[in-house]
């Protein structure tokens, strides 16, 4: 699962923050002082050393190469910042695991806990019971069942990413009629799996086309290639794969290069280094991927830190951080590809 990054940019001398702290200087009110620090807040340097920090961080196994990337970017953005300390939990996924590691947290008495749950549902406990105990809480990725549970949401757009697909390819089918569209999904009983394919049948209904077959996959290499051969067999005739995630894409490749296939065109999902490189090579049926940022955990460090530090976002006039922040989902090609291989994760 998905790297573009997705910098929060920290900077000051807002126009609209100024103008409020010309207003603010001029009245002797509370509600003045009030307003006059808290564009101070807003306005201030936010790389700067502050209060020290103390965010535990859990998430699932690197068992592929987002979330493997989604770990090491997180590690590595804490590691920027002399006033933050990063506890890391073991990747698990096992839901009890996970559980007992938030807990662990909890009576650590972090400042703050960046969590991507491997099930958001099953995790919405305990983060709530963080929440009750005073310590803030970054969801990522997979969203709790309550608002209560997290005081700031990170997501990619897994709906986007579907609706990014399908407008590719619509795009490339220039209305071609009967035209075959395949698709191999992730883990189905995943929300975001849902999400993708839902966008993705939206986008193609737009333009008059529809998913012809679908399998769903795992997310490893492994399953890849078993749905890719699975799907290659039951259609012999293809105009577009849109495969949801690069790791699986490894194994969904294999498999067409063993079919001996070359009739249609692929497009993948999450944005790997290897998948954007034979994007670039235009050597393989790979013609392009829709990103799927893996910066969503270092994107929660920042986040974190700035809510327990009481700061906010210095690009927005808006003096406190978002409850949710929704990462876009571009679509790499040949013609982009060199803005985003930089900081792309390899599967």
């Amino acid at each position: 699962m998905s790297a573009r990054s997705a910098r929060f940019l920290i900077t000051a001398g807002l126009v609209g923050l100024s103008s409020m702290a010309l207003i603010a200087c001029t009245g002797n009110t509370p509600e003045a002082a009030k307003t006059e620090s808290a564009t101070k807040v807003a306005a201030g340097k936010n790389d700067e050393p502050g209060k020290k920090v103390k965010i535990g961080f859990s998430a699932p196994a690197a068992d592929h190469g987002w979330m493997g990337a989604i770990t090491k970017a997180t590690k590595a953005e804490a590691a920027k910042y002399p006033d933050v300390e990063l506890v890391v939990a073991e990747g698990t996924n096992d839901v009890n695991l996970q559980i007992s590691q938030v807990e662990t947290f909890i009576n650590q008495k972090v400042d703050a806990i960046v969590l991507l749950p491997f099930d958001g549902a099953a995790l919405t406990a305990v983060a709530t019971k963080a929440m009750q105990a005073g310590i803030t809480v970054v969801n990522v990725d997979r969203e709790f069942d309550s608002s209560f549970a997290a005081r700031t949401t990170i997501l990619g757009d897994n709906h986007g990413m579907g609706v990014s697909a399908g407008k590719y390819i619509c795009d490339q089918l220039k209305g071609k009629k009967d035209a075959v569209i395949a698709e191999i999904a992730g883990i189905d009983s995943l929300p975001l799996t849902q999400a993708r394919s839902t966008g993705f049948k939206e986008a193609l209904a737009d333009c008059g086309q529809k998913v012809s077959n679908r399998v769903a996959a795992e997310f490893t290499v492994e399953s890849g290639e078993k749905a890719a051969a699975n799907l290659l067999q039951a259609a012999p005739k293809i105009d577009a794969i849109w495969n949801h995630d690069d790791d699986q894409g490894v194994g969904v490749m294999a498999a067409i290069k063993n079919s001996g296939r070359k009739e249609f065109f692929v497009v993948g999902g999450a944005g790997s280094a290897n998948v954007m490189r034979d994007i670039k090579a235009g050597n393989t049926l790979m013609r392009a991927t829709v990103i799927y940022p893996s910066t969503q955990g270092a994107d929660g460090v920042r986040l974190a830190r700035l809510l327990v530090q009481k700061k906010a976002l210095g690009d927005l006039v808006e003096v406190e951080v978002p409850r949710t922040v929704q990462l876009y989902a571009p679509v790499v090609t040949k013609d982009n590809v060199d803005q985003y291989l930089p900081s792309a994760f390899e599967s």
